[in-house]
């Protein structure tokens, strides 16, 4: 397959691992396309996290919705766009990446116009605003199609960093839209009726109206449709007889999914058990911010030190984050201790998502290098992995936030939900030990 790169006159084959077309022509190309998706990502990521902060203004607009119905929300983005992934990671190959991302970030303009229209009425029925939270999921898939496409502009050598600087980018959405969302709806910017409250909640889907257009046109004129490499889904269904890939799956629900499942709850599980704590609303994006700019250091550490000890520490922390959490509740002051192991909940998540994203590709060249098996199919393999495990991980923005509605709902309060999350943390801990950590572990990374 021939391309014409925008930089170039004449048609050339792409080939990213030729020292020569790398050094004359594919590393502007590739540069290009990686800054222009930089922020379609991380407006993708604004957009999936959207409900995680609106959910918590909408009870002072006079929407009538039950504490569980707002955490479910704030949880079924999270689990369309991780289904999603499966697909969307094979989307570039079909279509491709110039194509594609436009025409993805493009379908951002779907849920973020109909919240700006939806929550301008209290009387909007539910139904309609759990569509709405299903739509903004398309956000959460965007992830898998991105790194697809910056995979392939990029040599072997060089994927890690760009990789790691395109999904760095991409979870500052979550702090950009839990920052950005509490103060546009305050202010009167396109002259709508202020509701209830003195809010204009449509602003919370209106200010990303211009953003989404400007990154879908930028993609469409400046990005290219580069040869994907990969495996196809008769390869990448061998993954589901593989043992390394569910464990790493398992571990990656505990890094990524910790992440994104309480950047989802956190405001809402905040306003639901501290009432009062009003000033602390101002303060939810930190978390997800330390927990993004974490991400690269977890990967870098991880080279330094072992991927897998550095995420047994990190699941460590999280265990102690949740500990925290359950001590807050009920406490007099409580609030600061809960804010505090929210910033320990999201840094150690953040690290353990650099760590265990290294460890995946790792793990499949290590044991081919034990069994003699060719390198560049354990390559592959590790590549296809990271789809899988990507997938999987972001179900944990469904699981966390509707554990946390649920048992408000049935118990009255979130300690049921917050103890099974010690639980997962323990057995994160436990596998990280015995399968990649230990003295002789089947697979040291």
């Amino acid at each position: 397959m021939t391309i014409v790169p925008k930089t170039l006159s004449l048609p050339l084959r792409w080939n990213p691992e030729d020292p020569d077309f790398w050094t004359g022509h594919g590393r502007a190309v590739a540069l290009r396309n990686l800054w222009i998706a930089v922020p379609a990502l991380a407006l993708s990521f604004a957009v999936w996290m959207l409900w995680s902060v609106l959910v918590v203004h909408l009870p002072a607009a006079g929407f009538r919705y039950s504490t569980n119905q707002l955490f479910w929300l704030s949880a079924l983005p999270a689990l369309c766009g991780a289904t999603l992934r499966i697909f969307y990671g094979f989307a570039v190959r079909w279509v491709g990446g110039r194509r594609w991302t436009a025409l993805s970030t493009a379908s951002l303009l779907l849920p973020a116009g109909g919240i700006a229209l939806a929550v301008q009425d209290p009387a909007t029925p539910y139904e309609w605003m759990v569509v709405l939270a299903l739509l903004c999921g398309l956000g959460g898939a965007n992830f898998a199609s991105g790194m697809a496409h910056i995979s392939a502009c990029f040599p072997a050598r060089e994927q890690g960093r760009a990789l790691g600087l395109g999904a760095g980018f991409a979870h500052l959405g979550v702090g950009l839209v839990q920052w950005a969302v509490p103060v546009v709806i305050t202010l009167d910017l396109f002259g709508l009726p202020a509701q209830s409250g003195g809010l204009w909640l449509a602003n919370a889907g209106l200010v990303w109206l211009p953003l989404i257009a400007l990154a879908s046109m930028a993609a469409w004129f400046g990005m290219d449709d580069l040869p994907s490499a990969g495996v196809g889904m008769a390869e990448q269904a061998q993954l589901f007889t593989h043992r390394h890939s569910w464990l790493m799956s398992w571990l990656y629900l505990g890094s990524f999914g910790s992440f994104i499942g309480f950047a989802a709850a956190g405001p809402l599980l905040l306003r639901s058990q501290f009432p009062g704590f009003e000033g602390a609303q101002h303060l939810v994006w930190l978390g997800p911010l330390l927990g993004a700019l974490a991400r690269p250091l977890g990967g870098w550490v991880a080279d330094n030190f072992g991927g897998a000890r550095i995420s047994l520490a990190c699941f460590g922390g999280l265990a102690l984050g949740v500990v925290g959490v359950l001590a807050s509740l009920g406490m007099e002051g409580g609030a600061w201790l809960f804010g505090a192991s929210f910033l320990l909940l999201f840094v150690a998540a953040g690290i353990a998502n650099g760590s265990t994203f290294r460890m995946v590709p790792l793990g499949f060249v290590c044991e081919a290098q034990k069994s003699q098996r060719p390198l560049p199919e354990a390559q592959a393999q590790g590549a296809a992995a990271l789809g899988l495990c990507s997938a999987v991980g972001a179900y944990g923005g469904f699981f966390i936030p509707k554990s946390f509605g649920s048992a408000i709902t049935l118990a009255g309060g979130p300690e049921a939900a917050l103890y099974c999350f010690l639980a997962f943390y323990l057995s994160c801990m436990a596998i990280c030990w015995w399968f990649y950590g230990r003295r002789h572990a089947p697979l040291s990374c």
